[in-house]
């Protein structure tokens, strides 16, 4: 169930995308709240799990691991067992970033980070073959990122109208 925001927890939620490293105090200062308030509400947006955890956002290129790519993977099967055995194979691949089941002509869409190519080839060759019931592989290579954010949309574009 979602958890109603009043327009001081967006305020908060906005603030906390751009920087969740900031102490209470200056987070109280910038949603112009005092201290114990504004704990308070950081406190229940956690609890309610609006906020699931902070992380620092690693620069790839700073850890050699300047190489995104999306790559779709067709299963010989569509059993559920055979997504569920796949699903909890890619758990397992710190390279993944992430991995979406998909509603295609594919079973999964994954985001992949490597140094280059020719890691993401032995990748491809030891963890995309039909030993993981992996029936293709189709990779997409980006040539520029244009926009990665983390930051969730907290209020409807304008432009954008709800049908009653």
């Amino acid at each position: 169930m979602n958890m109603k925001l009043d327009s001081i927890d967006l305020h908060i939620l906005r603030v906390l995308q751009q920087d969740g490293s900031l102490q209470n105090f200056e987070l109280a200062k910038r949603v112009d709240l005092s201290a114990s308030p504004c704990s308070r509400r950081v406190r229940k947006l956690e609890v309610n799990g609006v906020i699931e955890r902070y992380v620092a956002v690693v620069n790839p290129d700073k850890i050699g691991k300047s190489i995104t790519l999306f790559v779709r993977v067709w299963l010989k099967s569509q059993a559920a067992e055979a997504i569920e055995q796949f699903s909890g194979f890619v758990q397992s691949l710190s390279e993944v970033l992430e991995c979406h089941l998909m509603a295609s002509e594919c079973h999964f869409l994954l985001k992949v980070v490597v140094p280059d190519l020719e890691v993401f080839g032995l990748f491809q060759l030891a963890c995309l073959g039909n030993d993981q019931g992996v029936r293709s592989v189709k990779t997409e290579i980006p040539m520029k990122m244009i926009k990665s954010t983390t930051a969730l949309p907290l209020q409807i574009p304008n432009g954008y109208h709800r049908s009653p």
